[in-house]
C-alpha cells in the first residue's frame, strides 16, 4: 500500500517541484514614491483585481526617493523572473534618462514596458497666502521677489514641467526636492513651500477647501475635475503643453509569457466598473495599451524630453 500511495504521489510531487518559480511566491511591486501619491494610489486600485486574475499575490513596495531613481534602479537590477514588477511614471521613465548625467539605469534598455495606466495634466497649486488667482499675479510677484519663492517639486517631471515654464516666463524660482506627490502636496498646505505642481488627484480637495489655490493646469485642454482652473497655454504661454503619466514596467529579459500575463491583468482591472469610476473621479484618463504601444510612447518622450532640457538649458543632475 506504502507503494502505491508514493507512486499515486510521486507525480503531483514532480509538478510541484517543476512549476515556475514566479508562482511560488508573491509579486512585489516597487513604486518610487510614498503612499498617498499618483502612482501608488493607481497601482494599489488595480492590485485586487490584478492578484484575482493572475492568481498570485501582489505586495506593494513604495521606495521613495527625489525623482523616484531609487525605485528606478531597483526595479532595473531586479531578477527577470516575474517576482518584481515597476510602476514607472512620465519622470522616472522618460525625463530621467537626460535630467541625470549619471542615471543609475536605463529606462530604455533595462526594462520592458507592459501597459500604459493613465495621463493627466498638472495643477501650479499654490498656498493661498501667495497673492492673486492667475498666473499672470505670480509671474508678477516672483518677479518682484526673484529666487524667494519655493517650488516643491515631487518628481522629474514636476521639475521640467516647472523649470521649462520658468525659463519661459523669465522668472526664477526655487526648487525644493521632496520624496513624490504626497510630501510636495503636505509642504504646500504647510506654507513650508509656496506651490507646487500636483495632479487634480493631490490638489482637487484642497482647492475645494480654499487650502490651496490654483494658477492653472499643463494640460493642452481644462481637465473635466477642474473645469474652471484656465491651462497655463491659454493664460499667455501658446504651446506649453506638459503632461504626466503612470504604468507598469518588468525587468528587461524578462520572458514574454510573464509580461503578457501582466499585461492582461492590468487591462482587466483597468476596465472594471469600479476601477473605472475611480480613475475618474481622480481626474484620470484611462490607457491600458499594448505593450508595443507603451515601448514607443516611451522613447518619443525620452527624445522629447532630452531634446526640451537640452535647448532650454535646464540644469542636469
Amino acid at each position: 500500500m506504502n507503494r502505491i500511495a508514493y507512486m499515486i504521489a510521486l507525480p503531483l510531487v514532480l509538478a510541484c517541484a517543476q512549476a515556475p518559480a514566479q508562482m511560488q511566491r508573491p509579486v512585489r511591486i516597487l513604486v518610487p514614491a510614498a503612499p498617498g501619491g499618483p502612482s501608488d494610489v493607481q497601482i494599489r486600485l488595480l492590485v485586487p483585481k490584478m492578484s484575482e486574475v493572475l492568481g498570485q499575490t501582489l505586495v506593494v513596495d513604495n521606495r521613495a526617493s527625489a525623482n523616484g531613481v531609487l525605485a528606478g534602479e531597483l526595479g532595473a537590477q531586479a531578477t527577470p523572473d516575474g517576482s518584481t514588477m515597476s510602476v514607472g511614471n512620465s519622470g522616472t521613465h522618460a525625463i530621467n534618462a537626460t535630467l541625470y548625467k549619471k542615471l543609475p539605469y536605463d529606462p530604455i534598455r533595462d526594462f520592458i514596458p507592459v501597459t500604459l495606466f493613465s495621463t493627466t495634466g498638472m495643477v501650479l497649486a499654490a498656498n493661498p497666502k501667495l497673492p492673486g488667482s492667475k498666473l499672470q499675479d505670480l509671474i508678477a510677484h516672483a518677479k518682484k521677489n526673484p529666487g524667494q519663492t519655493n517650488i516643491a517639486i515631487a518628481g522629474a517631471t514636476g521639475q521640467l514641467a516647472g523649470d521649462a515654464l520658468w525659463l519661459r516666463l523669465g522668472i526664477q524660482m526655487n526648487n525644493v526636492n521632496y520624496k513624490g506627490s504626497a510630501p510636495s502636496e503636505m509642504a504646500v498646505l504647510a506654507g513650508e513651500s509656496h506651490l507646487s505642481l500636483l495632479t487634480p488627484l493631490a490638489s482637487a480637495k484642497h482647492l475645494e477647501s480654499g487650502k490651496m489655490k490654483g494658477y492653472g493646469i499643463t494640460s493642452a485642454q481644462r481637465h473635466p475635475l477642474l473645469p474652471d482652473m484656465p491651462t497655463v497655454a491659454e493664460q499667455g504661454v501658446p504651446g506649453y503643453v506638459m503632461e504626466y503619466w503612470n504604468g507598469l514596467f518588468a525587468p528587461a529579459k524578462t520572458p514574454m509569457n510573464i509580461v503578457r500575463g501582466m499585461h492582461k491583468a492590468a487591462v482587466t482591472a483597468l476596465q472594471t466598473p469600479e476601477v473605472k469610476d475611480r480613475f475618474k473621479a481622480l481626474g484620470l484618463i484611462i490607457v491600458g495599451n499594448t505593450p508595443e504601444e507603451f515601448a514607443k510612447i516611451v522613447k518619443s518622450d525620452v527624445e522629447k524630453y532630452r531634446k526640451t532640457i537640452l535647448e532650454s538649458g535646464i540644469p542636469r543632475l
